[in-house]
């Protein structure tokens, strides 16, 4: 039986469910060329005035006049199936199935290459089914990048796109996976078959770039707190998260943000950094992105990509400005595919390094746990919501751009795991799945070690910057622990986990428990005894 305080949340999933599904049916009645007539806008004719189609529009199917609805699970498989029949002499275009959603579906990819060894960007699309503009533009740019403007870049990199992660949601225009999961707080714990299969496709690919396209609430609780509508055609921001290495900051910045912005603005178009609002009707704060080791844009970074979240305005304007959301993901995606061109060679360096500056660090220093944004004043400009006029907000605003340590302990050289632990070989493949490398002890040895010992615990759903995470209903531990060196005599079978090896950050994010993203405070290992960190080196062990 569900405990009382978990019903008023679910009650609310459930009519907020409820309202996206009927909204999105009223939606689909109109055609996308559509203008609603001004009392049927969601903000007034002054605002929409803002917002006019790109004077040079990107074709695609979904704006053609007769166009009912967004791009269907089955028409999207056609037009993937017809850009590779298209394929020119001498690129090689494959088609890919990634994995399956939770409802069986496909999710399906495209390859595009014209020889081994090249650099790869990893284009990803609605993960969050209620954000269409993503998916719809990385089927014009698959149409681009075989037979358009874009292919010449082919000779420099190649390109995945997986324009669909959520199929499921997107069949329902709703924002999670079959199972109420948020798919895009799952790259760590690897939950969902989504997840593992973006995941899947990291590990044979390892890109040097992840680009992920998502859409931001435009009215909402922005109308409600602030009495204003948002502006910005593109909210942007890369990877922020704790023992990130220290260059991919810079290297975002000047090779990927400055020539995105810049871009957007010979076109006319509307940049920010990006920001979200808490839930909570009294919390005025602006947030950035999430510093948590859970979302695509953070763990992407900790496996050494260059990894960049752009999100258009589209969340709850159904098929209104559709063009010009898809043109603002279309500029954006172009300049980084562009970009990673022309930089091919400074960002195999940088992950190289990234990989051997990791390695090196195993068994010395400190390594943080939990970090949290810093707060200070910002300025915002939002958009009158009767006049369309630019609208100042001074705003409380948490930023991602300098992290404070909330947690740090001294950095071990590798984490022991019992062998016998109940489901040890799930936790096993997810950890695999990350990339991370284990190695089981051939014969018993006397490891020392330390021990987490609980001093404190609350059971609670997982926090995020928006309020709380879609997670199924699910709750974790948040867990308060001492540490306590303690030898222990490791059994032959048991297993190893080296942080010598290049993304041994993202074991620290799931091994140490008391991370709210951790396994053990979300329950995939069940108990603390399971995992110990190895203060020196099996003896044993290359």
């Amino acid at each position: 039986m569900p405990c009382a305080q978990s019903m008023p949340l679910r009650t609310t999933r459930r009519r907020a469910l409820l309202l996206a599904l009927l909204t999105t049916l009223a939606n689909a009645a109109l055609p996308l060329q559509a203008q609603p007539a001004a009392d049927a806008l969601p903000y007034s004719a002054a605002v929409a005035a803002r917002f006019p189609p790109p004077a040079q529009q990107d074709a695609g199917p979904v704006l053609a006049a007769a166009a009912k609805g967004f791009t269907s699970n089955a028409d999207l498989a056609a037009q993937l199936a017809a850009v590779v029949a298209s394929a020119p002499p001498g690129s090689r275009i494959s088609r890919l199935v990634a994995g399956q959603s939770q409802g069986g579906l496909p999710l399906q990819a495209l390859h595009f290459s014209r020889g081994a060894g090249r650099p790869l960007v990893l284009l990803i699309g609605q993960q969050h089914g209620d954000e269409p503009a993503g998916a719809e533009a990385l089927l014009v740019l698959a149409r681009q990048l075989a037979t358009g403007p874009l292919a010449p870049l082919l000779d420099q990199i190649d390109v995945t796109l997986l324009p669909r992660v959520n199929p499921d949601g997107a069949e329902w225009q709703r924002r999670l996976s079959q199972d109420g999961t948020d798919i895009n707080r799952d790259h760590l714990l690897l939950r969902t078959p989504e997840a593992r299969a973006v995941a899947a496709l990291v590990q044979r690919q390892r890109p040097l770039v992840v680009v992920d396209l998502h859409e931001h609430t435009v009215v909402g609780r922005y109308l409600g707190k602030f009495n204003a509508v948002q502006r910005n055609d593109l909210l942007l921001q890369y990877a922020m998260v704790a023992n990130l290495p220290a260059r991919f900051g810079p290297a975002s910045e000047a090779l990927f943000r400055q020539p995105i912005l810049a871009a957007l603005a010979a076109q006319g178009l509307t940049s920010e950094w990006y920001y979200t609002n808490p839930i909570g009707r009294e919390d005025k704060r602006l947030v950035m992105g999430g510093v948590q080791p859970d979302t695509n844009r953070n763990v992407m970074g900790l496996r050494h990509a260059v990894s960049l979240l752009l999100e258009t305005r589209g969340v709850g304007l159904g098929p209104l400005h559709l063009a010009r959301r898809m043109h603002s993901h279309l500029v954006a995606v172009r300049t980084v595919l562009q970009q990673a061109a022309s930089q091919a060679a400074t960002l195999q360096a940088l992950q190289a390094g990234a990989d051997a500056e990791v390695q090196e660090l195993a068994c010395h220093g400190r390594v943080v746990v939990e970090a949290a944004a810093t707060a200070t004043r910002r300025t915002v400009l939002m958009l009158d919501p009767d006049s369309g006029a630019d609208k100042p907000v001074e705003v409380d605003w948490l930023s991602a751009l300098q992290l404070r340590v909330l947690t740090e302990r001294a950095r071990p050289c590798g984490y022991w795991l019992d062998a016998s632990q109940p489901g040890v070989d799930a936790v096993l493949a997810r950890l695999q799945a990350l990339g991370l490398h284990l190695q089981r002890l051939p014969a018993a040895e006397l490891l020392q070690t330390e021990t987490w010992v609980e001093t404190a615990r609350v059971e609670t759903a997982r926090p995020d910057v928006r309020g709380v995470v879609a997670d199924a209903d699910r709750s974790m531990l948040r867990l308060v622990v001492d540490l306590q060196p303690e030898p222990l005599q490791a059994a032959a079978g048991s297993w190893y986990l080296p942080l010598d090896q290049p993304l041994a950050n993202l074991a620290v994010a799931a091994l140490e428990p008391d991370s709210q993203s951790s396994f053990v405070a979300n329950r995939l290992i069940p108990r603390l005894a399971d995992v110990r960190r190895v203060m020196l080196r099996p003896t044993q062990l290359p």
